[in-house]
């Protein structure tokens, strides 16, 4: 049996909120497997929300991280390299788009700002971190994001946060087209519908639960905790010669027309 052992390689992890983010599951296996931690949040009011769930990961810092602001992701990896100057690992889980876009029509709720602000957050700062964590990754590095089944087909009520879904899986690939010189690899995981923060702020998410058993060949719904297992594959040397891809983790849902 092979077990993936990331001792001595550190790791930054985006998008924790609380006890039920995927990004929470993913550090957790990292950290089974010996990868140190950082972590960021969004904003003041989550701050105490993250120290709640990460002290069993003994992080090794935790730092606030508007990713609209350049700066502030700037800083973020100034202190980092105050401590380390060779990362291994980025976990992009980081999206938003306001709730007022969210579930009605998509020609008439989509506004101009509200897009700009979904593909700003949710994908544009794929590109934004990894502008500042590629440089640190001398031995070469793995990056993941977080995506969803929206970026390819019609999920109602989702609309502009499938748009944003759709340009990230695309930067993913031209990362990974870019960063392979560098023995750095960027994928990607499309994961079904898992009970999170942000999943409750879609307008649907009970009735596309329910449906993923009724569709999927496996018969069930998935857990974060496989997601994170999936996560730690692509983040490991498991998967060293895999790069540009999506990884669909939704029990088979994804594979049925009807």
């Amino acid at each position: 049996m092979y077990t993936i052992d990331l001792k001595g390689k550190v790791g930054l992890v985006t998008g924790v909120v609380n006890k039920y983010s995927i990004a929470l599951h993913i550090a957790r296996k990292l950290h089974q497997a010996g990868m140190e931690l950082y972590f960021t949040y969004a904003n003041p009011d989550l701050k105490e929300r993250v120290e709640e769930v990460i002290p069993e990961m003994n992080p090794l810092g935790l730092f606030e991280c508007d990713v609209q602001k350049e700066d502030m992701v700037k800083g973020v990896f100034d202190e980092i390299k105050k401590k380390h100057d060779t990362i291994h690992t980025l976990v992009h889980s980081v999206a938003f788009a306001p709730r007022e876009e969210l579930g009605g029509s998509f020609v008439e709720s989509t506004t101009r700002q509200g897009f700009l602000t979904a593909l700003d957050v949710s994908s544009y700062s794929l590109i934004s971190l990894t502008r500042q964590a590629a440089p640190l990754m001398k031995d070469g590095g793995s990056i993941i994001a977080m995506s969803y089944i929206a970026s390819q087909v019609v999920i109602p009520g989702y609309n502009v946060m499938a748009i944003a879904k759709s340009a990230l899986e695309n930067i993913i690939r031209y990362l990974a087209y870019e960063l392979g010189k560098n023995n750095i690899r960027v994928n990607g995981i499309s994961a079904g519908p898992v009970n999170t923060l942000s999943a409750r702020g879609i307008k649907g998410v009970t009735t596309m639960m329910q449906m993923y058993p009724q569709k999927a060949p496996l018969g069930r719904n998935i857990t974060a905790d496989e997601v994170g297992d999936a996560a730690l594959f692509l983040l490991s040397p498991m998967s060293s010669a895999i790069t540009g891809e999506v990884m669909f983790v939704d029990a088979g849902y994804h594979i049925v027309g009807m």
